[in-house]
């Protein structure tokens, strides 16, 4: 089945200790980029959350953002370094009665002085790492069904797509089998006139009638026209999403609408061949969202 790039998946994973969220969101692309918001303390596993990504996301545009709760808040607070503050502010204290400032916010100037407050920089043990890929896994899980979801809906409206152009296909067909006779018949008609009936090489024009009407002839394309569809609808049933595939076979298949139109030489022909293309051109913008 075929799946959608579009895709969301949200997955929250805990211990008793700690909880982990991952959130991931995805657009369409023509490769994988992912960009990924994480919190310090779990930097050194952002070469790991991106190899995982790689082999089970394959292409997108993707942001993943973690998110950490922790049960006792004091558990990764930062420290403050009391004797270094005390230091500090005795230092400003001194320098504001020098200079007679007696309103500055000493203790707030002290507070921010280098290496007063010291945040908790800690990496994440293996337990919790293993806290970390469970929220990743789950929120994985339910991003691939989010995008399986979507490809039904697009596999649907490309199905009915494909089927409107083979019924086109068979009003061609309808249409098509009066085009000759009446291409034969103008060509007689505008021939009378020009040079008399009289004076018409019967043998040399059928000769040109066959070379005429051979390069009219629209049987190869018909038949290709098909086989592509045929393929197309086999490729949205396949068991592999394949959006780059499908991209080429739509290609296929307008090559042979538009040499179907260009040797028509019949206008309700070219009106249905239009109708073709118009549902082509929407079939290659949907593929623009299949993975």
């Amino acid at each position: 089945m075929i799946k959608s790039m579009t895709g969301y998946g949200i997955g929250s994973h805990e211990n008793g200790k700690v909880k982990y969220t991952v959130e991931l969101k995805s657009l369409n692309s023509k490769f994988l980029e992912l960009s990924l918001r994480l919190p310090k303390i779990v930097s050194d596993r952002e070469l790991t959350l991106r190899t995982e990504a790689s082999k089970l996301i394959e292409r997108g545009k993707v942001n993943i953002s973690v998110s950490i709760e922790y049960v006792d808040q004091t558990a990764k607070a930062s420290t403050i370094n009391a004797a270094l503050f005390k230091q500090y502010y005795k230092q400003l204290q001194e320098i504001a009665q020098d200079v007679g400032e007696t309103n500055a916010s000493l203790f707030e100037m002290a507070l921010g002085m280098p290496e007063v407050v010291s945040a908790n920089e800690d990496t994440v043990d293996e337990e919790e790492g293993k806290v970390l890929m469970g929220a990743f896994y789950t929120a994985i899980a339910h991003f691939t069904k989010f995008r399986e979801d979507e490809g039904d809906v697009l596999k649907r409206d490309l199905e009915s797509r494909v089927h409107l152009i083979l019924s086109y296909l068979s009003q061609v067909e309808e249409v098509e089998g009066n085009r000759i006779p009446l291409i034969r018949e103008r060509l007689s008609h505008y021939l009378d006139e020009a040079v008399g009936k009289e004076n018409v090489d019967m043998n040399r024009f059928e000769q040109e009638i066959i070379y005429y009407i051979d390069k009219l002839d629209v049987t190869e394309e018909k038949v290709r026209l098909r086989s592509h569809c045929n393929y197309f609808i086999q490729g949205l049933n396949a068991s592999d999403s394949n959006g780059k595939k499908l991209g080429f076979i739509s290609q296929e298949m307008g090559r042979e609408i538009n040499t179907l139109g260009s040797k028509a030489n019949d206008a309700n022909i070219q009106q249905i061949v239009v109708r073709m293309k118009e549902e082509l051109e929407k079939i290659k913008e949907q593929l623009l969202n299949v993975l």
